[in-house]
C-alpha cells in the first residue's frame, strides 16, 4: 500500500500488511537514517502495536511526524 503524508518532510509511505503483520515499510524523502530505523523495528510487529507506540508523536511545532504520519497510514489500512 502507499499512504500520500501531510505535513510532513517524507512524501509517501510504502508498507504491506500479510497475515496482521508488517512486513515491508519504506519511506520516501525525509530524514533517511531515522526513517530507515523506523522501518527496522516496525517490520515483523502488528500494525495495531506500531498505532500505539507512534500515533501522536509530533516534530518541531508541528502537529504531526513521520512516525505519526505512519500510525495514520496503518490505521487507514485496517478500516
Amino acid at each position: 500500500m502507499t499512504y500520500t503524508t501531510e505535513g510532513v518532510c517524507s512524501k509517501e509511505i510504502r508498507f504491506e500488511v500479510e497475515n496482521g503483520i508488517i512486513t515491508e515499510l519504506s519511506f520516501v524523502g525525509g530524514c533517511n537514517g531515522n526513517l530507515k530505523g523506523i522501518a527496522k523495528l516496525a517490520i515483523g510487529r502488528k500494525p495495531e502495536e506500531i498505532i500505539e507506540i507512534l500515533g501522536g508523536i509530533q516534530c518541531g511545532g508541528r502537529p504531526t511526524s513521520c512516525p505519526d504520519q505512519l500510525a495514520v497510514a496503518l490505521r487507514s489500512s485496517l478500516v
